[in-house]
């Protein structure tokens, strides 16, 4: 069976649909074995992954973002649509901001992020990483709900920035900071599906002016924000269209080959 949609749900979002109706799949990957949930929500059939695992169990550098996308990509997934918390190094992306983000800086390390290891080297188009029909779906969906646009720097964590850290950051083009977009978004890229990010502004990371950001005062804020965020997701969810399709960014042969399928 296909399933199209997928939501990948951040931290404050580990559990979305009504587990007493939800199917529990395990998918079998080379990476790792992935627990999805099949349910229903917006009015369609989706699959819905916690990025963190159950009781946001898995810290930011010890995620299996390969694992996760293959096992998608099994599924039939063509449309991922994920939440994301984020601090925020610019004024346009106030505290309590729904954010449609357009671009990331990749500030990780030591992360497996691509498929093609070799001997079989694929380069991925990189120029808009989200994908544009998407982003106009969730513009068109949520109007002035959601700030249009933000550049996310993607950091190792767990820990938070030092104020130098967010000064630096800020100043190399980020307007939001986060610890888990990448490598999720370039990963789905490779195996040819299209992702759409809505993230939620917890606090002011570590700017000058600043209060101090910690864990707890994240998941507080998120909490409170968790029906916000669920309504829009399921808006989303419901406002793309049944013939969607991804662009295809990477030949086809290639993804069917990491997928195992033979090609024709």
């Amino acid at each position: 069976m296909s399933i199209p949609v997928a939501v990948i749900g951040g931290s404050g979002l580990s559990t979305l649909l009504d587990a007493a109706t939800a199917e529990l799949r395990l998918v079998q990957t080379p990476y790792r074995t992935v627990e999805v949930l099949v349910g229903t929500l917006g009015g369609r059939q989706i699959v819905f992954v916690p990025r963190h695992g159950a009781g946001h169990s898995v810290p930011p550098h010890r995620i299996d973002f390969r694992a996760t996308a293959w096992a998608l990509a099994t599924l039939g997934v063509r449309a991922i649509i994920s939440t994301a918390a984020v601090g925020s190094v610019s004024a346009a992306h106030p505290i309590g901001s729904l954010v449609i983000l357009d671009q990331y800086l990749d500030r990780t390390h030591g992360r497996a992020d691509t498929f093609f290891e070799g001997p079989d080297v694929q380069h991925l188009p990189s120029a808009d990483p989200f994908c544009p029909e998407l982003r106009a779906i969730a513009k068109g969906t949520l109007g002035q709900e959601a700030v249009d646009g933000g550049t996310v720097a993607v950091v190792q964590g767990p820990r938070f920035s030092t104020r130098a850290e967010s000064r630096w950051l800020a100043a190399s083009g980020a307007h939001l900071i986060n610890m888990t977009l990448y490598p999720e978004v370039a990963l789905a890229a490779e195996l040819n599906l299209g992702t759409l990010t809505l993230a939620f502004v917890t606090d002011e990371d570590a700017g000058d002016d600043a209060m101090p950001v910690d864990a707890e005062l994240v998941f507080e804020r998120l909490r409170a924000a968790r029906p916000r965020i669920v309504d829009a997701v399921e808006r989303l969810i419901a406002a793309i269209p049944a013939d969607y399709r991804p662009r295809t960014l990477i030949e086809p042969r290639a993804v069917e080959a990491v997928l195992g399928r033979p090609t024709s």
